[in-house]
């Protein structure tokens, strides 16, 4: 079912370019972008009445259906939230910017100020599965980062009703407002703002193709984390590796989306052999079986390395959105490791770790874009702003410099703003 290929990454790589190009719903969602910029709430609400069967007069959740979510959610699970919630923020405090000042020099201060975006939207997924998680994963950096207003929207049922494992963990992660409405027509509300949905500063989340293309299209009027594209792992092992636990993690990403891949780069081929075995096994009690084995018959590969070293050059260039390793000593592959959105070391530390619990965040990089961006963090809601200030003196003893800098570069306005500040009648 799953190919096996030999000590090459090009095929393994061509199968990581199936991304959403080979889908082009541009049209469709330019009409949708359109729409509801003109037409506001009413726009969104016959699109949420079209595609999620819902008919809301009113996009907002209300303060009691928050407080009935949360009271409906079950005492364990509750707490397992909030400890995924203190983990999360324990991990993402460490990534909070002070900023610098500079006073070395008479006369100089230079600086840096760190401040936080005023309004977010937090896009998170409905459909086929329930990412309480990412509300999680979204909202705690955003608040660490110190963001004014933190919404989150995401699609009802057809009876106009968030998942209250959703709502629950809304309220756990300090949202301030949440709305009903998916798709493209909820990144136009958010991008645009409404009669009831205020525009925000910024869009995080991940989405089908039609909240990609949407993303994609606001960049500009608003900023955005990421176009995410399916899930991905892959795994380096070796022969001390157990073929059921790799297995296993491999049907984990792939059960995300029938787009999903997953990658094995082993150096035993018995192991991969054994993988493959394990594959067929675990699929055929997997619940979602049909979706997994789309995506493991199409879009994954296990692929026979000479040595550790070359496993680690062909992930490197993959560049994987999840990274495990599991091998003798994987610290000792950790040098070689460029490319990849999380990682993942040891027997013991499964992907689902970082999908869930551990406190790194499960929003990502995918489709080898991990080869220049990184996954979401507090710096993902801050904006860093340069400060400068000079006294008379210090630009006095600057100035020619500037000028000559300016007309260099035939911008004489530019060399008179520095050097009219010391004739007679331009000096206060």
């Amino acid at each position: 079912m799953i190919r096996i290929f030999s000590s090459s990454a090009d095929d393994a790589e061509k199968l990581l370019a199936r991304g959403e190009a080979a889908v082009d719903v541009s049209d469709a969602v330019a009409k949708i972008l359109r729409d509801v910029y003109e037409r506001g709430d009413a726009a969104l609400r016959e699109y949420t009445l079209k595609f999620d069967g819902a008919d809301t007069t009113s996009p907002e959740v209300t303060a009691d259906e928050l407080t009935a979510a949360v009271n409906s959610t079950d005492a364990q699970f509750l707490s397992v939230l909030r400890e995924a919630r203190d983990n999360i923020e324990a991990y993402h405090q460490k990534q909070k910017q002070t900023g610098f000042w500079i006073a070395d020099q008479p006369g100089i201060v230079l600086g840096r100020r760190i401040t936080a975006l005023d309004r977010v939207g937090l896009y998170v997924p409905g459909g086929t599965a329930s990412y309480a998680s990412t509300v999680l994963m979204d909202a705690i950096p955003a608040k660490i980062a110190g963001v004014g207003e933190i919404f989150m929207i995401t699609p009802p049922d057809k009876n106009g009703r968030i998942n209250p494992d959703i709502l629950a963990a809304a309220s756990i992660a300090g949202v301030d407002r949440v709305f009903k409405a998916g798709g493209a027509q909820a990144i136009a509300a958010l991008a645009y703002g409404t009669e009831t949905i205020p525009r925000v500063d910024k869009i995080v989340g991940p989405g089908n193709v039609y909240v990609a293309a949407a993303k994609r299209m606001v960049y500009g009027t608003v900023d955005i984390d990421m176009i995410a594209g399916p899930s991905e792992i892959l795994i380096i092992a070796d022969n001390t590796a157990n073929p059921a636990h790799v297995a296993a993690d491999m049907l984990s990403q792939a059960e995300h989306d029938p787009l999903s891949a997953a990658f094995l780069i082993t150096t035993d081929k018995t192991l991969a052999d054994d993988v493959a075995s394990q594959i067929v096994l675990q699929l055929s009690t997997l619940p979602r079986r049909e979706t997994a084995q789309e995506a493991i018959r199409n879009h994954s590969a296990i692929i026979i390395a000479d040595t550790l070293p070359n496993a680690a050059q062909i992930s490197n260039r993959i560049a994987p959105e999840h990274l495990e390793i599991m091998t003798a000593d994987p610290w000792a592959l950790l040098p070689l490791i460029r490319h990849a959105g999380s990682i993942f070391l040891g027997r013991y530390s499964p992907e689902a770790l970082g999908d869930y619990f551990a406190g790194t965040n499960h929003t990502l990089p995918t489709s080898g874009t991990a080869r220049f961006s990184s996954g979401l963090s507090v710096d993902d809601f801050i904006k860093k702003s340069s400060v400068i200030y000079y006294d008379k003196q210090a630009l006095e003893a600057a100035a020619d410099k500037i000028a000559l800098f300016a007309r260099r570069e035939g911008l004489e306005a530019h060399a008179r703003s520095a050097t009219i500040r010391l004739e007679a009648s331009g000096d206060e």
